[in-house]
């Protein structure tokens, strides 16, 4: 498909209204450059697309919202390249378009691993989200990775817990409590991880950690 045609058909998929863009805001979506098409619909239209590396950065650059959502269903992980994830990341703006990219494409390519250490550490909130992103879609996704790569995640976690930002707490506890669900070892080590941060001296950390533990106590990830 070619760049024009798909730009045309996502412009008709449009549902852009002042009730949905509010709605989207509530949920602290960046509507700007939103034409308000539901995930379902971008999925089908992906499907109908197939995976084509040069169209996705193509869409990127248009910096409709949506359009960059579609372009981490339909980018083909073995062309990415970490010169592209670095532009990328440095382009989120909203939290739905990092998610997106970061569990649907990047956790894909050789270099997740790698990116998810270094984004954890950076100053930039979405980039931020993005590590913690990467590590959560992880530890669903790679059902063969050693539970030494996810132990390194848990010191990480406990580094970054104590950062106040919105976007970045909820991350940094989405992976805590995909890493503790993964099996009955990580379960355990999660918890102590959890039960250390709950000791900081930060509001942030003590939500993260309460929050996990409530989750990974209960009985259908300890049998």
């Amino acid at each position: 498909m070619e760049y024009k045609e798909a730009i045309e058909e996502l412009k008709q998929m449009s549902n852009r209204n002042p009730k949905d863009l509010e709605g989207m805001k509530r949920f602290g979506i960046n509507v700007e450059n939103a034409l308000v098409i539901p995930i379902p619909k971008l999925r089908a239209f992906a499907k109908k697309i197939g995976a084509d590396h040069k169209l996705a950065n193509e869409l990127w650059g248009s910096k409709i919202h949506e359009a960059r959502i579609l372009c981490g269903f339909i980018d083909d992980p073995s062309f990415v390249t970490e010169d592209q994830m670095e532009r990328w990341v440095r382009d989120f703006n909203s939290w739905d378009v990092c998610d997106q990219c970061c569990s649907s494409l990047f956790d894909k390519t050789p270099f997740a691993y790698k990116k998810a250490i270094e984004w954890s550490s950076r100053k930039e909130e979405y980039v931020k989200r993005a590590g913690f992103v990467m590590m959560a879609a992880l530890a669903v996704h790679d059902k063969d990775a050693n539970d030494k790569e996810f132990e390194q995640f848990l010191q990480i976690i406990k580094r970054e817990s104590g950062d106040e930002r919105n976007f970045v707490r909820k991350a940094v506890n989405w992976a805590l409590r995909q890493i503790g669900k993964r099996n009955k070892k990580l379960n355990k080590l999660a918890l102590r991880t959890a039960n250390e941060i709950k000791r900081l001296d930060s509001k942030s950390a003590r939500w993260i950690a309460s929050d996990a533990i409530r989750e990974l106590k209960s009985k259908k990830f300890k049998d």
